[in-house]
């Protein structure tokens, strides 16, 4: 090895051990001892700062862990790029949709304790969704514009459907059916709300598709926040709490803020085109007092460090320094293909690019996650049955139980311009696994 070499090596060793924060949920690897080139990891420093310096992104965590032990973190740029505040390790982001994991864990803890069926109605928890119509959309042949026609499910919504997305529930900002437009005009993002409003406003509109035949990505997690609610009598929010992010050690992962977390928040940098923020990036409220609407599908905030205890947790089956939260059963149902082989998938195509869990890229989706099934097709480096998950402002995680592996991306950005990025990491730390 050269003197250049060495030199890097010994950079990148040092800037993982530096920026390790007191409460890690292990100490901190050689990258050899774990299989890894500590030169070959030094590329994800190189890469992300490159994207920094370039005005790509603002700044960025990277964590990657393999056999219980991190081997790479670092924290790069600005956590506020238009102040000049430089990015630290414990910034706090807002993981969106990386929240639906840590809800389906809380329902299948649920589900361990015999209070939860899975394959159940929705209405036996939920009675609010017991007359709920299917829509399909019909020509008017006298105006010549298609109409909503309601019409009985075929069969119930089940709890299953509600995991897997595919409940007829959808997005209605990802659509322009009659019924994603109703799903926009109901305000049904809306932070005041509790989640006893939210589900009665949603029981109201019809499902988009018959349950069990699409796959559709949309507020499916959000309801089993409430199911969560009903059956164990306590609020969403202090559940996640109490049973989960306690437990696991997870002291930053919230619904809302504390004044002294709330100053390391990351932010997004302002569109140099509009020079304006993203839309997630314009200025909210995340007080205890504000928030009141705790979405299972996007609703909390979390750290590196926090959702990296929560990825070892899942790595090892379940359990994370004595905490049990699932069974290693569990968990590997969790994470096989969910989805029933008849089932059409739509929605998010184009956009979820390597996310989207389609035969054409080897993957699909289990309760909570999207999992790969196979080893061809994707281009992007993984195993059979990793599984994964990202948020619409850029962070991204993916677990590769064969390696015992994890990696996490906490950036904040918009969701497609984050594609290369989570692609770049994902190739990166494979290339960087030499034995």
């Amino acid at each position: 090895m050269n003197r250049h070499r060495r030199t890097l090596t010994v950079c990148v060793f040092l800037c993982c051990v530096i920026s390790a924060p007191a409460q890690d949920l292990a100490k901190m690897s050689r990258p050899e001892e774990a299989g890894f080139s500590a030169e070959r990891l030094g590329r994800i420093t190189q890469f992300f700062q490159s994207a920094v310096d370039k005005g790509a992104i603002p700044g960025a965590v990277l964590l990657v862990a393999r056999n219980g032990k991190v081997v790479y973190r670092q924290a790069i740029g600005y956590q506020d790029r238009e102040k000049k505040t430089p990015m630290k390790p414990d910034a706090l982001f807002r993981i969106f949709s990386m929240t639906k994991p840590i809800a389906t864990v809380a329902v299948m803890m649920l589900a361990e304790e015999g209070k939860i069926d899975v394959m159940a109605p929705v209405a036996q928890y939920l009675p609010e969704f017991k007359d709920v119509k299917v829509g399909v959309e019909k020509m008017d042949p006298a105006g010549g514009k298609p109409t909503l026609s309601l019409e009985a499910p075929a069969r119930p919504m089940t709890v299953q459907d509600l995991l897997r997305h595919t409940s007829g529930m959808v997005y209605g900002p990802l659509g322009n059916s009659l019924v994603h437009q109703a799903y926009n005009q109901a305000n049904l993002f809306d932070s005041s709300q509790t989640l006893a409003e939210f589900v009665t406003k949603l029981s109201k509109l019809p499902l988009a598709h018959q349950p069990g035949t699409v796959w559709e990505y949309g507020m499916s997690v959000d309801v089993l926040g409430r199911i969560v609610e009903v059956v164990s009598g306590m609020p969403f929010d202090r559940f996640i709490q109490e049973r989960i992010t306690n437990p696991l050690g997870m002291h930053d992962t919230e619904f809302y803020l504390t004044p002294s977390q709330a100053l390391r928040m990351a932010k997004p940098q302002v569109d140099a085109a509009t020079g304006k923020p993203p839309e997630f990036g314009k200025a909210g409220d995340f007080t205890k007092e504000k928030v009141k609407w705790f979405s299972g599908g996007g609703g909390l905030l979390s750290t590196a460090s926090d959702y990296a205890r929560f990825c070892q947790m899942l790595v090892n089956g379940g359990e994370l320094d004595g905490v049990r939260l699932l069974s290693p059963k569990t968990l590997a149902v969790m994470t096989s293909d969910q989805v029933p082989p008849s089932a059409s998938r739509v929605g998010m195509l184009q956009a979820t690019q390597d996310l989207t869990p389609v035969p054409e890229l080897g993957q699909s989706f289990g309760l909570g996650f999207a999992v790969r099934t196979q080893a061809g097709h994707s281009p992007v480096s993984g195993s059979i049955g990793d599984y994964f998950w990202a948020g619409a402002a850029g962070t991204y995680f993916w677990i590769d139980p064969e390696e015992k592996l994890y990696a996490l991306m906490m950036l904040q950005m918009p969701f497609v311009e984050a594609g290369p990025y989570r692609r770049g990491l994902r190739e990166i730390v494979y290339g960087a696994l030499v034995r």
